[in-house]
């Protein structure tokens, strides 16, 4: 075993494990988001995966497991990277991916991300009362399987967990067979406009709702108003243009305006969450120096197995080394464009840029996650950001008016830039949901530190290769070449829109400004709350203004579920039992729907066909089938729950 003493943790097997499940979610992950624009965390089907596998060895343990899937989520959520990297070929500037400049744009943006976690652990992890969704669930799987708590409570938990998985996978196999609908809602006419209402028919989402708890649930719907409710319907007054459908139209209003709005409250709120995170942030960084000094006063063996951090000076150490290969590789990428000419001046902004922003976005980024989950989180909202800010930064330095060529040349070293800080972004999202699974199984945080390097490092080896098959397979819409059924890469080319309006001029600032002021209201609204003990997160409101409903309005039914059934709970005779069958049960959801995307996107892949498995493509009654049998669904799913709730 690799490592001091402790329980068996960070093994060989362990790792090896982690490399092998790396490929298959990586690659799930990578050709979803560039499908669809949406990726799913891999940490609960890895631990699934993980104790099924791991069983049949001796000697297996809760934390042996919970580093499998650290690595495995690590690697999964790395994959989010395809909502920037790909508009570097859609914007003409690549024709493919060169293997070993996109291996160290991810791994160095992935291993800062793991370095600027470590003291936000202390801070946002272990002295806070975030829900962390996904970490909590993860670790709930791991625990059942570990048989952690008394043998009735843990053949119900197992039960529950199974249970779920298989509910949350029966329903999207249904709708994939088109006997049923993944969705629900349409357009429809508002005043002399119109808006959009759906409903992605997902039991994961239900699940994720109900584990963040009512308070996120009522902001995204807050979000959901501001964005649907009012704004849709003033930006699309006096209907489409002539020969436009009005569902076209309203769709294209989305995607061009109502998105920047929201982007610019998230923004705001992301200032706002950091200024209020600074604190926790600061003694985190002052325990973890104490912890350094107690290291090196008694020995690392005289702190407590959970409170072992890779030491603070190594940390410290590794974020200011990487400033070097991301000089270098930014140096290299310059080669032939503007930015060549003043080299010097705009390395050092770049990187400072990538040093200071990749604080700000690992901050908020962790804190978000802790909010809704890794998957949830308006990962691309960040990057959006991102993309903005170092446009604005090479805005100032080189100006606007320089030729089309001159501007391309820009919008391309954006872009690289962005992607580093967006490897930071999506680590951070997602390492602090393994930090959690980790303290609530007993983890040593050093060793899974290193598991997410690990990780990071085999994402970034195995995301360039497959990045290049798809883009050679069916290339990117809009992107010179492109084939005849192109992948739509929806993130990639809002973030590229990004940073050409800047450089060329073209943005719509009152969009971002609108978001600004409506996310400075809603900080207000919050604040007037949390004097009576309620609260509005203002970051939940903007993910509800900018991602679409079909992921939202689940969530939020899931919360308001969630909420009712943790008051029933509340009332039993066992009521830790009750709501932590609740909690199981939910986390089943998210297992079975987890599990089931990695094989349909497997199925997909090697068929080359969506639709692969459709049995009765055009069936009418797929749409009242369809929300019967996901009522059904979600009715016996809490019916269980209250079952399981109650002591024998």
């Amino acid at each position: 075993m690799i490592g001091t003493a402790g329980p068996r943790e960070l093994t060989v097997r362990g790792v090896i494990l982690g490399a092998l499940l790396t490929v298959v979610f990586t690659a799930a992950n990578v050709y979803l988001g560039l499908r669809i624009g949406l990726t799913f965390a891999t940490s609960i089907p890895a631990a699934v995966i993980s104790m099924a596998v791991l069983r049949a060895f001796s000697g297996t343990t809760i934390q042996e497991n919970n580093i499998v899937q650290t690595i495995a989520s690590s690697a999964g959520t790395l994959s989010a990277i395809v909502f920037v990297l790909p508009g570097l070929v859609m914007v003409g500037w690549w024709a493919d991916f060169p293997y070993w400049e996109s291996v160290a744009v991810i791994a160095v943006g992935g291993i800062l991300g793991v370095m600027y976690s470590v003291p936000l652990r202390r801070a946002l992890v272990t002295g806070s009362d975030l829900p962390y969704p996904e970490g909590v669930a993860a670790a709930e799987v791991l625990k059942v399987g570990a048989g952690v708590g008394g043998e009735e409570e843990n053949r119900k938990g197992l039960a529950a967990v199974t249970a779920g998985g298989l509910l949350a996978a029966l329903y999207p196999l249904l709708a994939k067979m088109k006997f049923a609908v993944e969705e629900v809602g349409g357009v429809f006419k508002m005043g002399t406009g119109g808006s959009m209402l759906f409903g992605g028919l997902s039991l994961a989402l239900v699940g994720v709702g109900h584990l963040v708890g009512i308070a996120v649930g009522l902001a995204m719907l807050t979000g959901i108003v501001i964005s649907f409710g009012v704004l849709m319907p003033q930006f699309t007054a006096g209907g489409p243009p002539a020969g436009t459908d009005l569902a076209d139209f309203v769709s294209s209003v989305f995607r061009e305006k109502i998105r920047f709005v929201g982007a610019g409250t998230i923004g705001v709120a992301a200032i706002w969450t950091l200024l209020r995170v600074i604190g926790p942030i600061v003694r985190g960084i002052a325990s973890a120096l104490a912890a350094n000094k107690a290291r090196k006063g008694a020995g690392f063996e005289s702190l407590a197995i959970t409170e072992r951090d890779i030491p603070i000076g190594i940390v410290g150490a590794t974020i200011v080394l990487s400033m070097i290969p991301i000089a270098l590789l930014l140096a290299d990428f310059a080669v032939g464009g503007p930015v060549a000419g003043a080299l010097g001046m705009t390395l050092v902004a770049s990187v400072v840029y990538v040093l200071v922003a990749g604080v700000i976005i690992a901050s908020v980024c962790g804190y978000m996650a802790g909010l809704i989950g890794a998957s949830n989180s308006p990962i691309s909202g960040v990057g959006i950001l991102a993309a903005l800010g170092i446009s604005l930064l090479l805005l100032g330095l080189f100006g606007q008016g320089g030729s089309e060529a001159d501007t391309k040349a820009l919008v391309a070293f954006a872009l690289f830039v962005t992607a580093i800080v967006f490897g930071v972004a999506t680590i951070s999202n997602d390492n602090l949901q393994d930090l959690k699974t980790g303290q609530l199984v007993g983890a040593t945080p050093w060793r899974q530190q290193v598991a997410l390097v690990l990780g990071v490092l085999f994402g970034a080896l195995v995301i360039p290769p497959i990045l290049d098959l798809l883009n050679s397979t069916f290339g990117f819409q809009g992107a010179p070449g492109a084939g005849e059924k192109p992948l739509s890469a929806p993130q990639a080319a809002l973030i590229s829109a990004i940073a050409q309006g800047v450089l060329g001029g073209s943005l719509d600032w009152d969009l971002v400004g609108l978001g600004a002021a409506i996310g400075a209201g809603v900080i207000a609204v919050d604040e007037v709350l949390k004097r009576s003990g309620k609260s509005l997160p203002p970051l939940a409101v903007g993910m509800g203004m900018y991602l679409p409903t079909q992921v939202t309005m689940l969530v939020i039914v899931g919360a308001v579920l969630g909420h009712l059934y943790n008051r029933w709970a509340a009332r039993q005779k066992a009521p830790d039992l009750a709501e932590r069958m609740g909690v199981l049960t939910a986390t089943g959801l998210i297992v079975g729907d987890s599990l089931f995307n990695i094989a349909y996107a497997a199925i997909v892949a090697a068929t080359d066909n969506p639709d692969a498995l459709a049995l009765a493509d055009g069936f009418a009654a797929s749409l009242p089938v369809g929300v019967a049998l996901f009522a059904g669904i979600l009715g016996y799913a809490y019916w269980r729950m209250r079952r399981d709730g109650q002591p024998a």
